[in-house]
């Protein structure tokens, strides 16, 4: 098997005499859309924030393309190629679904903001922004962002983490508050994208869950109690027990 482009080992956070993490342990492959569930209150978002580097962990390995990355900033994480999608900018509601992505493939490119106005309109940005969008099957380009349904603007900040060109793509809840119709055209844009790089996927919708990940990781309190296949986690009474069982209810 490949080196794992993610592996964390042995992570912990506490605040005061909460565990948040435990001993948390996982790797995820080249290619792999791994997938991170959990009931409420699990601990998805605090992992999330321990691998982007905006929670410092009390514990534990961070390793990234072979580099222990514990201590680096969030800056210097996403330059690596780590790159959390939904919350890595702020839109900007004045202008257009194109002049969002073209900034962000600006910002890649590590050029100034200074003259972003004039960027705007540069060919050389423009370009790839609107492959981007194409890739994501964003058709309102010239739209703003102010305009566009919480679904467009979803898939737009899709496009904007694909903009950093990542190597491990953290997507927090991508299906949240979409429509069935919604949820399931996510569903086939990340599918398209699986294998382009990895993929970490925190996500409630378990009919996108079971129908996107090679494996899957269940977080209770913490800590992962299971990694498997879809069916061995379906199959496994533990999971039944923990969560699969609070979701059908």
């Amino acid at each position: 098997m490949a080196e794992p482009v993610l592996r964390v080992q042995g992570l912990v956070k506490r605040f005061g005499g909460l565990t948040a993490t435990d001993d948390f342990a996982l790797d995820v492959q080249p290619g792999e859309l791994h997938a991170l569930i959990g009931p409420n209150g699990a601990g998805k978002t605090t992992l999330i924030g321990q691998l982007t580097g905006e929670i410092r962990p009390d514990a534990g390995r961070i390793v990234f393309l072979g580099e222990d990355i514990i201590r680096l900033p969030v800056a210097a994480r996403v330059k690596r190629g780590l790159a959390r999608s939904f919350q890595i900018v702020q839109l900007l509601d004045d202008d257009t679904a194109l002049a969002n992505v073209a900034l962000a493939v600006q910002a890649r490119a590590g050029h100034s903001f200074r003259f972003w106005r004039s960027a705007a309109r540069d060919p050389a940005l423009l370009a790839p922004a609107r492959a981007l969008l194409a890739q994501v099957g964003l058709e309102r380009a010239q739209t703003r962002v102010a305009d566009l349904s919480h679904g467009e603007r979803k898939v737009l900040e899709l496009a904007v983490a694909l903009a950093a060109r990542p190597r491990l793509l953290l997507l927090d809840e991508p299906m949240a508050g979409l429509g069935a119709a919604e949820s399931l055209r996510m569903t086939e844009t990340l599918r398209a994208l699986k294998g382009q790089f990895a993929i970490l996927l925190v996500e409630h919708d378990m009919d996108a869950v079971f129908a996107l990940a090679d494996r899957i990781t269940v977080l209770v309190y913490g800590r992962a109690i299971a990694t498997g296949a879809a069916d061995a986690i379906r199959a496994d009474p533990a999971v039944q027990e923990a969560y699969l069982s609070e979701e059908a209810a």
